[in-house]
């Protein structure tokens, strides 16, 4: 009679199937059971290295769980709808979801999490590169499954976080292009002609977001102490489904086939035909009767920085006055009409500028100002943060207008200019070379050639 096997001890075998079997006991499942795990191969000492790769993580309680593992696609929607919706901003988890459904499930979903490979990660960037995507869009997306695979690593579903063995493509920082203090002039004199003149020199001259200019309200306006309190910002966002069924809530709007190439339905859209619905599609949540958390809406900004008051320039508070006897003036003129938000800048009836319009006013007055394309955070933060820098301002101070948390982030706010790096050299060479003897006229030239010519003559 064979003595008895102690606890935990695995067991390997030769089976009638012609495998070697191995089997080790990792504890105890949820519901009390034995978690007996199952290894296989073809020879002996292959087995037994797998019993003993298997054994050492479970010693070091690495050990993922029991049970079949989730798809790459069942773990992202079990992460964005429980674990990153708890702690993403409403716009960042809707930009989670769009390269998820767009790129990572199209790409990898259909891979177990505990199967996937460094391979299928760099296979997958290098189709999204292939396609025409930036690499700054490919790196967001390494990112946002390399967090979801921490998180399931982190809860043993898995051995490793196959995407730090990765590397992602290498991104070249974009370059500010602020406006030059003409240039600012120039933009400022064009906004005087409209009704939203004061938006954009808060714009420019304080360099606050756009999300924080339109979502300023009054009440966050200190005229006595001369201070602006950025305590909201106003955001576009995604509409959700209200309803229980999501998929048949949006049937009438579904498409499952590809526009013809002379699709004369989207003739009209900016980005050209939108891609066909997959099978499940959940999406058209605009037109259901139950929907919720869209559309213009004010959120609290990112971090608790951005939440600190800026001083007010006090040239800028008696246009804020007329500014704010005006849209009184609207809103005696409009009467019922009006839509009471107390948003320092608004339409007409009192509701908030879109940031569509807004951005599109942007290019315009640039046009207008006769300055070259660029990207609104060039006209407004990088402006701000690069004219103050040019009046003498210190770096921390200008961290502290523009409210970052890293003086890092705000050098790459501030870009230098070619007139002033002229200046510093040239005051540079001041300092070390010795500055060169006056000019003399001819007739000095001439006498001190005569004069050493008489001295060579005596010494010979």
């Amino acid at each position: 009679m064979s003595p008895r096997r102690p606890n935990m001890e695995s067991s390997i075998y030769l089976g009638s199937d012609g495998w070697w079997h191995g089997r080790v006991t990792m504890g105890v499942k949820n519901d009390g059971s034995p978690d007996r795990r199952h290894r296989r191969a073809k020879t002996e000492s292959e087995i037994k290295r797998k019993v003993r790769e298997l054994e050492d993580l479970r010693d070091k309680g690495r050990a993922p769980k029991a049970g079949r593992k989730p798809t790459v696609e069942q773990w992202m929607t079990t992460y964005l709808t429980d674990i990153a919706s708890l702690k993403l901003k409403p716009r960042s988890l809707d930009d989670y979801w769009s390269k998820t459904r767009n790129d990572i499930v199209p790409g990898i979903g259909k891979h177990r999490l505990d199967k996937l490979q460094p391979e299928h990660l760099e296979r997958m960037y290098r189709v999204m590169l292939d396609e025409g995507h930036a690499p700054s869009h490919v790196l967001k997306v390494h990112r946002i499954l390399s967090r979801a695979l921490k998180i399931a690593h982190r809860r043993r579903l898995i051995v490793e976080n196959v995407a730090t063995l990765v590397d992602p493509p290498t991104v070249d920082e974009t370059e500010a292009n602020p406006f030059t203090t003409e240039e600012a002039k120039a933009f400022l004199e064009a906004a005087a002609k409209r009704p939203t003149f004061m938006r954009w020199c808060v714009g420019v001259g304080m360099g606050f977001r756009q999300g924080e200019t339109l979502g300023l309200r009054w009440p966050y306006v200190d005229f006595d102490n001369e201070l602006f309190r950025p305590e909201w910002q106003l955001q576009r966002l995604t509409w959700r489904h209200g309803c229980k069924d999501p998929h048949a809530c949006g049937t009438e709007f579904h498409r499952f086939e590809p526009c013809p190439p002379d699709c004369a339905t989207h003739k009209a859209y900016k980005r050209g035909c939108p891609k066909p619905c997959p099978k499940d599609c959940v999406k058209h949540a605009r037109a259901c009767p139950e929907r919720k958390n869209g559309g213009l809406v004010f959120t609290r900004p990112k971090t608790k920085k951005s939440r600190d008051a800026v001083p007010i320039p006090p040239p800028f508070i008696p246009y804020l006055r007329e500014h704010q006897a005006q849209q009184v003036e609207l809103r005696a003129a409009a009467g019922d009409l009006w839509q009471d938000h107390n948003v320092v800048f608004s339409r007409p009836d009192g509701r908030p500028l879109d940031p569509r319009q807004d951005w599109e006013e942007f290019k315009e007055l640039l046009a207008e100002a006769g300055i070259d394309d660029r990207r609104l955070y060039d006209g407004s933060r990088h402006t701000a943060g690069t004219i103050l820098n040019e009046l003498g301002v210190d770096m921390p101070t200008i961290m502290e207008i523009l409210r970052h948390t890293q003086i890092s982030q705000t050098r790459r706010y501030v870009k230098g200019r070619s007139h002033l790096s002229k200046d510093a050299m040239r005051r540079m060479g001041d300092a070390f070379m010795p500055r060169s003897a006056p000019a003399t006229d001819s007739t000095d030239k001439a006498r001190e050639r005569t004069v050493r010519a008489r001295r060579r003559r005596r010494i010979r």
